[in-house]
Formats: structure tokens, sequence, C-alpha cells
């Protein structure tokens, strides 16, 4: 006897169809599982087989061949421990067909016949859907997830012995179909209006206006920021603060960062809906490259994917392998990363902010020096500690900022100074509600990154600015990259003050952002 079920995998955050055969023929008792498996998915053998027996069911004593397509694809994983035990019930008659045709099959057994949640779902009903599938039988635990993809049947199972049933139509498992649109509901009603406060208020930081406006400046417009100064100063204090001030994703930024940490297995499975809030990722300087950009046999996505429309933060970046650093280039200009292998080639979405701190040298006082700290470093160490910021990756940060001391703990009695996260964030909200706007005026995709001819058609730009950007890249011998990454900052300059032109105070503002660059 023969039978078909379909099942699904995750290759990098993207799901890939799979067939599940399943051949019954008369032999001695034995199952074997092709395929490309790996260890996890060989050892189902044991755990369906326990299941079937634990559930009522008899497994047959016969020679069993299990066959996932297609053949030449590593499968990975525990998602097709229900879709095998479907096949093998239904190919030896103890389970109706009917109900299993164009039906995806997903989940991990116990040796009890419980069905446990396995990670990816999210990916795997988006795939489903585009090709055709209609109807999943999945986890009931991953059921909140699934339902975030509409036009779908899904039927929530918590045993094996739901499977059975005596009614071969359409609405074979009428009693465990999962109200998706509901849950949908239920989920958008309960998310909190207002931002996560756990990332601390800038109304805490006292002082430190310039490196307040820039953070604000990022913000709005998504742009690579960098403080460098000595110890104590607030740098970290003040980029962890950052997420605070950026807007909620979009449902379609949400989908895809919910579908990302799915995929990752980071997605907790009692999540009452999309992630929603800006990811905030900060690895430790130990991460190899694979760890950061991703990686592993079967690529698994890293840190700057996880960071997808969030922010990645490096706290002291040269403490970081220069190797590891490198590979940050293509991600920050493309905001793809591409990781290619011998059987296919992955990518992996990677449009993110990226914040960076440091000191200056290894001791941290150099050109801060004070009468009770001196530095005690060589030229030479100072030179070995920075030369792990390359140039080409310095030349990708939009704003870079050197962060002193603070003068006065009162803030300087300035209303920047005593503005909190929540005032931020509706100016950052406002400035992007403009580029939306303009956007849309232009026939731009939104969130569209410009550059060269393009970049500069698209904005509204005073001659006086013109000739100041144009005489800096000549006296500042900067790049044409770090060129048109001023000529963005200044546009965001401009946003968040509400101005239509671009002037030559904002292109000022801009290019006095680059000072370690320059």
């Amino acid at each position: 006897m023969f039978s078909l079920m379909h099942s699904s995998s995750v290759l990098g955050v993207e799901g890939k169809g799979i067939s599940v055969e399943v051949d019954i023929a008369s032999g001695l008792p034995q199952v074997s599982v092709v395929g490309l498996p790996d260890p996890a998915v060989r050892e189902s053998v044991e755990r369906v087989r326990a299941a079937i027996k634990n559930s009522g069911f008899a497994f047959p004593l016969d020679r069993i061949t299990v066959n996932l397509a297609p053949a030449d694809l590593r499968k990975e994983g525990t998602a097709f421990d229900l879709a095998i035990a479907a096949g093998i019930l239904t190919a030896s008659g103890q389970l109706e067909t009917n109900p299993f045709i164009q039906t995806m099959l997903i989940g991990e057994l116990s040796l009890n016949g419980e069905i446990r949640p396995v990670p990816g779902v999210l990916a795997m009903i988006e795939q489903a859907k585009r090709s055709g599938i209609r109807k999943v039988l999945l986890p009931l635990a991953n059921a909140k997830e699934a339902a975030w993809i509409t036009d779908m049947e899904l039927y929530a199972v918590t045993h094996l012995k739901e499977l059975l049933t005596e009614n071969k139509g359409a609405e074979a498992w009428s009693a465990i179909r999962f109200d998706a649109a509901a849950s949908r509901d239920k989920a958008s009603a309960a998310e909190e209006e207002e931002h996560a406060d756990g990332f601390g208020d800038f109304s805490d930081v006292y002082g430190q206006q310039q490196a307040k406006r820039a953070l604000l400046i990022a913000a709005a417009g998504k742009h690579n920021i960098l403080f460098a100064g000595p110890p104590g100063t607030g740098k970290t204090m003040m980029i962890r603060r950052l997420p605070g001030i950026l807007p909620p994703l979009t449902e379609e930024e949400a989908l895809e960062v919910t579908k990302i940490y799915s995929a990752a297995g980071k997605l907790s499975t009692d999540a009452r809906g999309l992630i929603r809030i800006a990811p905030f990722r900060s690895p430790h300087h130990t991460i190899s490259a694979g760890g950061l950009i991703g990686g592993g046999s079967v690529p698994k996505p890293g840190e700057v994917t996880l960071a997808h429309h969030g922010l990645l933060y490096l706290d002291e970046l040269p403490e970081f392998s220069r190797t590891v650093l490198e590979v940050l280039r293509q991600p920050l200009e493309d905001g793809i990363v591409t990781i290619a292998r011998s059987r296919a080639v992955f990518h992996f979405p990677a449009k993110l902010m990226l914040a960076v701190s440091f000191n200056p040298c290894p001791c941290g006082y150099a050109g801060h020096e004070t009468t009770e700290k001196r530095c005690t470093c060589s030229d030479t160490a100072i030179a070995k500690y920075r030369s792990k910021m390359s140039g080409p990756l310095l030349d990708r940060i939009d704003i870079q900022l050197e962060v002193p001391r603070p003068i006065e703990l009162n803030g300087g009695g300035t209303d920047l100074a005593a503005t909190s996260s929540m005032q931020m964030r509706q100016q950052v909200l406002a400035a992007r509600e403009i580029k939306v706007q303009r956007d849309a005026e232009l026939g731009l995709k939104p969130g569209l990154r410009l550059s060269g001819t393009a970049l500069r058609r698209s904005i509204l730009m005073k001659k006086e600015a013109f000739e100041l950007l144009d005489n800096a890249l000549v006296v500042l011998n900067i790049s044409m990259r770090a060129y048109d990454r001023i000529l963005r900052l200044a546009r965001t300059i401009a946003d968040v003050e509400g101005s239509e032109w671009i002037e030559d105070v904002h292109i000022a503002e801009a290019i006095q952002y680059r000072r370690l660059d320059v």
C-alpha cells in the first residue's frame, strides 16, 4: 500500500514543501527513511512507532519505506513526525485517505502520541498558501502563530488519536478546526498601544543634548550610528534606549520579523500575536562570523537577520574580531545576506540599523584625560586597537559622534535634555510620516533607499546646500558613498525640522556628524 502526505521544512527563513511518501510491502519488519534525512528525522521512526502504539493504533509489522521528496534536499528537524505517522496509518488502512488530500501536516510526536509544537510554522504555512494548499493540520500550540496567514483552514491537534474520523468529507475534523480570524482579532485587541518600557527613558539621561539629537535623527531616518568616547559618558546607556523611540513595526514588517523568529526557534508559543516592537540585538564580542550573519551546514539566521527592521548594537566595537566585523559590509549596503552552499543558496533579509560604541583606546582615556585619569596606552597599542575598524565599514555609518563627559548634570537647562522617550518618539513618527507622504507623491516604494542620481532627483535642495555639499566632497575628501549618505542624512534632518527643502544648515549638521570619517 502507498500513501502520500504533504509536509514542510524551513530552509533559511523560507518554507519548503516536502512530500512524505510511505510504502508498505510484505517482508521482514523494517522501517527505512530515505531522502537525505538528518539524525532527528531518522530518529522519528522510534517516536512514530511508540506514538502509534500508545494511541490505540497498530504499527504494521511489514517492510515500510518512507521517502522525503525532493530527495536531493537535506531534511532536518522533527516537523515530519505527524506526516510520517499519518502516512503509515493511511497506507495500512487504519485511517481514511480522503481527509488528508491537499492537507499539510506539521508536528512533532511524543512517545505517548501527543503533538508537540515545532519552529518555523509561520514560514511553512506561508509556503503552503503559495503552493495552493489551504488545509493545515498542526499542533495546537502553533495555531495562534499560524493564524496570521489568512485564507487558510487550520486544524489544531493535541494528540494523534484526534486524526481518527469516519467522516470522509471536507469537514472531517470540524471539531478541531481552529478559528483563525477570532484568534487574530483577540491578539490585536490585546496588543499594547504604548511602546515597551523595558528600554528605559531618555528623560533619565542628563546632558548629552547633541548625542540625544543624533539618536533622534538616526531613529527618524534609520541611519547607522557610532558613539566614541571615554568610559562612563553614557554611550551604552543612550543606545540601549534607542529602541524605545522607534515606531512600531507595520503589518508587513511585523509578519516578516515574526517569521524570522519562528524559523530561528525563538518565538514563544504563548505569544499573543505578531512581533510589533522593533527587534534589538546586542551580541557579545566573542561572536563568530557565522553567528553574526548566519551559517551552518543548513544555514540558520544570524544576529543581523534577527535584527531585521530593528537595531543591531555592537558594544565595544574594537573588541570584535576584524574578520567578524568585515562580514557586515554586504548586509549594511544591500540589506540582505547571501550564503552559498554546495546544494543551495540561502538569502536572509537584513534591513537593519547598526549602532556601535567604543572607547578611544584600550584604557579608554586617550584625548579625554583628566588630572585623575591619564591615558597609559602607547601609540602602537592605540593603532592596533583602532585597526579593527576598517575605513569601508566606517564609511557605511552615517552618524559618527564623539560623546564627551557631560559638563552639567542638569541638562544645561535645555528642553531636549528633559524630553522623554515618548516625546522623542512622536518626533520620529512625524518625520517618518513626512517621508512616507513624499515617497507616495513620487510613486516610490515605501522604505526604498535611493542613491546616486535617483536620490538627488527625489529631493528639494537649495543651491547653497548643493554648493556646500560639493565643496565638502573636495575639501574633506569624502567618498561618493559618504556623499550620498550625507545627502540622505540631511533629508532626514530637514524632515525632523519639518522643512520641505534641504538647506545649507541641514547639510552642515549632516557633515559634522561624520567627524571620525573626515
